[in-house]
């Protein structure tokens, strides 16, 4: 059971603005402890907006607690148990790993040099090494490891990933879930990596055009989700039911429902788990075929 003392962010009512765009709509959501929540939505539907909120790089409208704290209010004091990794790692290109990391060691107080050595050893980046001379996964990697060794209690993720390749992907995501993540610290990761995530994550937050569509925790998918595999003959049959996305899977035609559809559609097929790519495909849409629906 979850008690007020085990969340760490708490949004009621939440709105932001850029001008005369309402880039986030009436928010509300919590995260507690030790959990791993994906933000997924489609370009500008307001998940980098909202993660600058939680860093109080924003200005708000509503309630916002990160940490107990406000984040605008509070931000340099917030930001000594908070961490954030934009969508581009930027590290001085001049200076060496070593060098980082005691420019590290100086600026923040919660920063451990040692834990930091230990998380490079995971990683094909010496301490010797020059930030030049890195790749780009391998400057991601540095940079993880720089973030990860600071005792914070939240880590916000914004497209850390982008632009690397599947390998260093993976390794990105296996530092960040052994050496970080440890059931009282929780991780904000907003990604397009839909499918590579989902094994990793323990609820799912979706956003489209500033409105949250979904906010759920993964074992209760199956819960409200219903999903069916079935023949082209029961194809009429399933659409009268008015699922929320047709698609196929495994050369198979599907149908994917927001609660069971009646007895008898069911029977027409067979249940599949509904994965998170069919759910953001049915609950989200471009803004440019948002555009176009509304002439």
């Amino acid at each position: 059971m979850t008690t007020m003392s085990d969340i760490l962010i708490e949004a009621r009512g939440l709105n932001m603005h850029y001008g005369s765009k309402h880039a986030v709509r009436d928010l509300s959501f919590s995260i507690p402890k030790g959990r791993v929540v994906g933000l997924l939505g489609h370009n500008g539907a307001g998940k980098t907006t909202l993660m600058k909120a939680l860093c109080g790089l924003a200005p708000h409208e509503g309630h916002l607690s990160v940490l107990g704290m406000d984040p605008r209010a509070d931000r340099t004091v917030l930001l000594q148990s908070l961490s954030y990794i934009p969508d581009v790692a930027i590290l001085p290109r001049w200076a060496r790993v070593e060098e980082l990391i005691s420019l590290m060691a100086g600026l923040h107080p919660k920063f451990s040099a040692e834990r930091a050595r230990h998380l490079l050893q995971r990683t094909s980046v010496g301490l010797s090494d020059k930030v030049k001379s890195l790749s780009k996964g391998m400057v991601v990697q540095a940079h993880l490891a720089l973030i990860a060794a600071i005792d914070a209690k939240v880590m916000i993720l914004d497209e850390p990933t982008l632009g690397l390749d599947v390998l260093s992907r993976k390794s990105f995501y296996e530092m960040l879930i052994d050496e970080w993540c440890d059931g009282e610290r929780s991780v904000l990761i907003s990604t397009h990596q839909v499918e590579e995530v989902e094994s990793l994550l323990s609820d799912v937050m979706m956003l489209n055009e500033g409105q949250m569509v979904l906010n759920i925790p993964l074992d209760q998918l199956d819960q409200r989700f219903v999903a069916l595999s079935h023949d082209p003959a029961a194809a009429d049959a399933i659409a009268a039911a008015h699922p929320l996305l047709r698609y196929r899977q495994h050369g198979q035609q599907a149908a994917l429902f927001d609660g069971a559809p009646p007895a008898d559609v069911q029977a027409l097929g067979q249940r599949l788990r509904p994965n998170l790519v069919d759910l953001f495909v049915a609950l989200t849409r471009a803004p440019e075929l948002n555009a176009r629906s509304a002439r």
